[in-house]
């Protein structure tokens, strides 16, 4: 069973007098495992397809499955639940809490669960581990890098233990060597078997996914699958780096 499934998906805008289709029937399947990168030019669509496929857009028409549940019609309570339970977000600006350390950073979206304070403990501590930042957990975000920021963001989406990554635009703010390990990250998480899908405009970004799909005035142009190990050359780089 695909993780996500749009089928004939169509998204409507009333503009005033005017209707603008920003996506005009859209299908498409993710399996898990699936590194997925989305491409297109300013008003192609992706951004529209990203919120639809975060749940936080619904569809016009058409039926959009996440984790094997019909989700366009369900109401604002149950898509924020699915949300949390099977969607982490990683976005270009990182949304860090500025006075917060980034331990506190991670644990928010379990503090939004309820989960209880020693298990957010451990769980922020275990997913700043796994991003290479464990030693500087207690560190704000004023202190960081532009990388180390997004390896907080990108801990944050894991700590909740989602079934897939939605990541915007995560390099936009990076530079050239921090995208390299900002992206062989994200493959390493792929190899664990996580699921990510991101929207980028970069083709050299989206040469790290295993499949690029390119969304062109509403539809998908395009939907090739690659090697997608683009990164694997330059791991030894970024752990020098990190050292």
């Amino acid at each position: 069973m695909s993780l996500l499934a749009l089928e004939n998906v169509t998204k409507v805008y009333q503009m005033g007098d005017v209707k603008v289709r920003a996506l005009r029937g859209i299908s498409l399947a993710v399996e898990p495992g699936d590194f997925v990168a989305i491409m297109g030019s300013s008003g192609s669509g992706k951004s529209t397809l990203m919120n639809i496929i975060g749940c936080l857009d619904r569809p016009t028409g058409g039926r959009y499955l996440l984790d094997g549940q019909e989700v366009s019609q369900l109401s604002r309570d149950a898509l924020a639940e699915i949300r949390s339970r099977t969607l982490g977000f990683v976005f270009q600006s990182f949304n860090l809490l500025a006075r917060t350390s980034a331990l506190e950073n991670v644990e928010l979206p379990l503090v939004y669960q309820g989960v209880r304070t020693r298990e957010r403990l451990e769980r922020a501590t275990a997913a700043l581990e796994r991003v290479g930042l464990g030693e500087r957990r207690f560190h704000h975000p004023s202190q960081l890098s532009g990388g180390q920021q997004q390896r907080v963001a990108i801990a944050r989406a894991l700590v909740a233990h989602p079934k897939v990554i939605l990541a915007d635009e995560p390099t936009g703010n990076l530079d050239s060597q921090t995208s390299i390990e900002v992206m062989a990250l994200f493959q390493e998480l792929r190899r664990s078997g996580m699921t990510i899908v991101l929207v980028t405009h970069e083709p050299d970004i989206a040469a790290y996914a295993s499949r690029v799909l390119v969304v062109r005035d509403g539809l998908v142009q395009s939907d090739r699958r690659q090697p997608g190990e683009l990164a694997r050359p330059h791991l030894e780089l970024v752990a020098e780096a990190q050292s």
